[in-house]
């Protein structure tokens, strides 16, 4: 990424991502008349998104069943342990099948239990059965392929990192872009992260490489808040074997809805007493009972034997192939397994449609907080989210767009980045950030951070750690600023939930676009 060659281009929508935010938001953006852009950092275009790599399906109320979208939401506010915003979640439940029946419209196929009819299991924290899921275990890698398809006119270019959202101080104006012929600019007046998450901010993760949290750090730049950031959900069951770092298999929530149970190298159960639905609780309790049984055993993992699951092989054949690359046969044995970093709950703030504060700049998928998943996401949450809100930010993206007056994006101001070297900021996140914090830990995690040297952004790589760095600060002062547990943040010194702090924590950069500001806002709900 050379930074001798410079060059410009222009449009009216410009999106970044390509996993089921970003292009649901492209396609609706494109079926509206606009020009549109998808800017992909990786060299290929297919297969490397998050969106690809989820297993469980997606929760989705089906019309003429015993399921309500009442249901769905009051599951949702639970497992979201007060900070949820109601009227988000319902907005959300409540266009979910239209959003899946316009997805099956581009090609999308469901499992089916009889023909015409589709198959539903349930995952931690639902109440009912509502999960269609596809191929058994690979429901993200066929939304993925059928959203490819139909994106497959688009103009999506491979190789290109966004590294500034551009503004006049008032309105989006465009993007600046790095890519093999250096560092370019893209005129546009709306501009819609759909970047992913921050899984790579830890040791291991279940998140694909490009999780490093660069739309948190293109929103903060750009001076655009997020919020409940400290909210990152450790998914309990991360296969304990194959790589020692980097993206680890997951082990989907599925196995548990369809009988898996979590035991420990004793034969004992994991969650027994630990709450009323046992497994199948919501994730941040599964994840804490984990690693409250490791610290207790001094045991490396523990297991979910599934042994019990007639027809394992074929109703989870990705598991399957997964853990037999691992030396593990999960029709014979139980399967080691931790918790694993898997998904922001917080975020870039925006309504249900996307919008954030600065007019043009939209956010969806998991680099937004709509305010729909809390302090901790309800399973197969991610995907509906990421279906109906990039959508609605692309109508909107693309109705700012037409109205919007044009202007031609000048070169952003300089900003001193600073970026820790990766393996350390991942071990340091790891240690002090990870299911279980103190202030002590946390305090050290930030003086750590804030001794960052600087960093040129020559290429990718560099870009990536100097977001990531960003973000870890971020989480660090929102994990700091909150003394509770809730949700998916536990404070070993505040072991209950304060109900003074069911609010938000929002996250800002100082003027000088250096300084961290962390404030709580007002309850949510």
């Amino acid at each position: 990424m050379a930074r001798t060659t410079t060059w410009t281009d222009s449009a009216d929508v410009v999106v970044i991502g390509t996993g089921v935010a970003g292009l649901a938001a492209a396609l609706a953006a494109h079926r509206a008349g606009r020009s549109v852009v998808v800017l992909n950092k990786a060299d290929r275009t297919h297969g490397v998104t998050a969106t690809h790599y989820a297993q469980g399906g997606i929760a989705v109320v089906l019309p003429d069943n015993d399921d309500s979208i009442e249901a769905h939401v009051a599951d949702t506010l639970a497992a979201g342990a007060g900070m949820c915003d109601p009227d988000a979640v319902y907005s959300i439940v409540a266009d979910g099948y239209r959003a899946v029946t316009e997805l099956v419209g581009h090609g999308a196929q469901f499992d089916e239990s009889i023909p015409g009819q589709w198959a539903l299991t349930r995952e931690g924290g639902h109440s009912r059965r509502r999960i269609v899921h596809a191929g058994g275990d690979a429901t993200g890698a066929e939304v993925q392929r059928a959203l490819d398809h139909a994106a497959g006119t688009l103009d999506i270019r491979a190789g290109h990192v966004a590294l500034r959202v551009l503004h006049d101080g008032t309105a989006v104006t465009g993007v600046s872009v790095g890519n093999a012929d250096g560092i370019g600019i893209i005129s546009a007046p709306s501009v819609i992260l759909a970047s992913g998450g921050l899984g790579h901010l830890y040791s291991a993760t279940t998140n694909p490489d490009g999780s490093t949290g660069d739309g948190i750090a293109l929103a903060l730049w750009a001076g655009v808040p997020v919020a409940d950031v400290e909210f990152i959900q450790f998914h309990p069951t991360m296969l304990f074997a194959g790589r020692a770092d980097g993206r680890r298999p997951l082990i989907t929530e599925a196995i548990r809805g369809e009988g898996a149970v979590l035991i420990d190298r004793q034969g004992n159960s994991v969650t027994a007493g630990v709450h009323p639905m046992g497994d199948l609780a919501p994730r941040d309790v599964v994840a804490g009972a984990i690693d409250a049984r490791l610290k207790a055993t001094g045991d490396p993992c523990v297991y979910l034997d599934a042994r019990a699951i007639a027809g394992f092989e074929s109703r989870f054949p990705n598991v399957t192939a997964s853990c037999r690359t691992a030396g593990i046969d999960p029709v014979r044995q139980p399967i080691p397994v931790v918790p694993g970093a898997h998904y922001s709950c917080g975020g870039v703030v925006t309504d249900v449609h996307g919008q954030t504060e600065l007019p043009g700049l939209f956010a969806a998928g998991e680099v937004a907080r709509t305010g729909m998943h809390g302090a901790n996401r309800l399973a197969s949450n991610s995907l509906l989210e990421g279906l109906v809100v990039g959508g609605r930010a692309g109508n909107l993206a693309a109705e700012h767009a037409l109205s919007a007056a044009r202007i031609d994006a000048a070169g952003p101001d300089p900003i001193a980045h600073t970026a820790a070297p990766r393996r350390d900021l991942q071990a340091a996140m790891t240690k002090d950030a990870s299911v279980v914090r103190n202030s002590v830990g946390l305090q050290e995690l930030s003086a750590t951070l804030s001794q960052a040297r600087a960093r040129a952004v020559a290429g990718r790589r560099d870009f990536e750690d100097v977001a990531l760095t960003l973000t870890a600060r971020a989480v660090a002062a929102a994990a700091l600023t909150r003394n509770e547990s809730r949700g998916c943040h536990h404070r070993a010194e505040y072991p209950d939930a304060a109900p003074d702090q069911s609010r938000s924590i929002v996250v800002r950069l100082a003027a000088d676009r250096h300084a961290i500001c962390a404030e709580a806002l007002t309850a949510v709900c």
